[in-house]
């Protein structure tokens, strides 16, 4: 088999046991950041042979290097906008392997470490070179040592979800852009200039990132009224997600300025609040950011307020405070996937 479906990886994972601070370290150091990639040399084994550690100098093997640049961003945004110490909150090894497989089309978090194929050069250039893919995949693991939520159905789109906005939230923070600034895209420059598409996904207009003869059109809905209902795609978590990242989008440049202090701020408690049920459902998710609008700032505060907004606005307001203006209730026209063109989350990353 040419790939091995992410989703299939993600679901068997479980939180591994925490490393308790860089390795090697006498006495562990909150924020420390400790890295280790390896070469897999085509072949689809891990770890692969460790090519570079902590204190090392950079060697000439791009792909290398933007792991390891990678990895760095994604600590950087964790460590010094939320105080979290590595994916596991105890300092874990960021470890990443690169080069895994032949013409690998994937990028995918297995549990313990990131892995990167150098794609097809057809479809797809390397996945180290989208800075939102490496924080996309991490996330992962940060969810997984929190709210663990379950890989299917509403739960594992918003799994997703998450996955992007921290993914879009690493690549702004390295670049120092506004809300307004940011492209909003995940794995922008990944397709090659043989296909018609500027990026996997986009948070700011799902289902727009791509439009090919041979991909087809990016399928994902921006609204609950386009939510797809497919056994596919662990229930479309890879589709559906667009509908959280449209209020994600929606919350974030509405409040302005960074994205990371406000919006982000309310979506990173939420995940690490320990209340989330691991089958959360759309409506559970919204109701949980605004609780934790209200935690934060204040019911009827700017950012409660803008939450509830970005709610909303894709068909989930209904009972978020007064101020909603949509209801969760109405039921939404559910179509199916069935003709219609979709890239096969199996094949394709994050």
């Amino acid at each position: 088999m040419r790939d091995i479906p992410i989703r299939d990886l993600r679901a068997a994972a479980h939180p591994s046991p925490a490393h308790p601070g860089a390795r090697g370290a006498a006495e562990p150091v909150r924020g420390r950041l400790d890295r280790a990639v390896s070469d897999a040399g085509g072949l689809e084994r891990l770890p692969g042979r460790l090519v570079r550690r902590e204190g090392q100098p950079p060697g000439a093997d791009p792909a290398v290097t933007e792991a390891w640049e990678g990895l760095g961003y994604t600590h950087s945004l964790f460590w010094n906008m939320f105080e979290r110490d590595s994916i596991d909150d105890q300092g874990l090894t960021l470890e990443a392997t690169v080069h895994y497989g032949r013409n690998y089309d994937n990028a995918f978090w297995d549990g313990e470490r990131m892995v990167f194929g150098d794609g097809d050069g057809q479809v797809f250039n390397r996945f180290t070179s989208s800075l939102t893919v490496i924080g996309h995949e991490l996330t992962h693991g940060v969810t997984q040592f929190t709210a663990n939520l379950a890989y299917e159905g509403q739960s594992g789109a918003i799994n997703e979800s998450l996955s992007d906005v921290f993914g879009s939230l690493v690549e702004q923070h390295s670049r120092g852009q506004s809300a307004a600034e940011a492209g909003w895209l995940i794995g922008e420059g990944l397709f090659t200039d043989q296909v018609q598409g500027v990026a996997l996904r986009s948070l700011k207009a799902p289902g727009t990132a791509y439009n090919d003869d041979v991909l087809g059109k990016d399928p994902q809905p921006a609204h609950l009224s386009g939510y797809i209902e497919t056994e596919d795609d662990n229930g479309g978590v890879h589709l559906n997600s667009g509908i959280p990242n449209r209020a994600f989008y929606l919350v974030a440049t509405a409040l302005g300025g960074n994205a990371w202090d406000t919006a982000g701020r309310i979506w990173f408690d939420t995940l690490t609040s320990g209340t989330l049920p691991r089958t959360v459902d759309f409506a559970g998710f919204a109701r949980a950011t605004s609780r934790a609008a209200v935690t934060r700032y204040g019911a009827g505060s700017r950012e409660h307020d803008a939450v509830i907004a970005g709610w909303s606005a894709v068909g989930l307001g209904g009972g978020l405070g007064a101020g909603s203006v949509a209801r969760s209730g109405i039921p939404p026209v559910r179509p199916s996937v069935s003709g219609r063109a979709v890239v096969d989350p199996g094949s394709h990353p994050e």
